[in-house]
């Protein structure tokens, strides 16, 4: 998957506010999917739609204890969000060299 396509995968994922609050969530740690779902207060089927979205986005990671393989553990994979700050970074320059340029035309514009 080229960076474009991984760009636009990663914002599709992120744009659900229930993906981006388990993502503030994994921020602090890794946790399990029944953690997660609680503490956003949604149903395990709901939770489970959005973690494998966020998975398949490449933006999180799941594991399984070795105690019980049906507990599922996701953490945060820093990957994709280093292309969107790269991305980010990348336009606010290019906004800035715009509004820099459009200020000097009206500043030479003005009597």
């Amino acid at each position: 998957m080229g960076v474009n396509a991984s760009l636009d995968t990663t914002l599709a994922a992120l744009a659900d506010p229930h993906r981006r609050r388990a993502v503030d969530l994994l921020a602090r740690g890794p946790r399990p999917a029944g953690e997660l779902a609680r503490e956003l207060g949604l149903s395990a089927p709901t939770m489970s739609r959005h973690l494998r979205t966020l998975r398949e986005s490449g933006l999180v990671e799941e594991s399984h204890p070795e105690f019980d393989a049906r507990v599922r553990i996701y953490a945060l994979r820093p990957e994709p969000m280093v292309h969107l700050l790269k991305w980010l970074e990348e336009s606010e320059k290019l906004w800035s060299a715009q509004l820099l340029a459009f200020k000097a035309h009206l500043e030479k514009a003005a009597p």
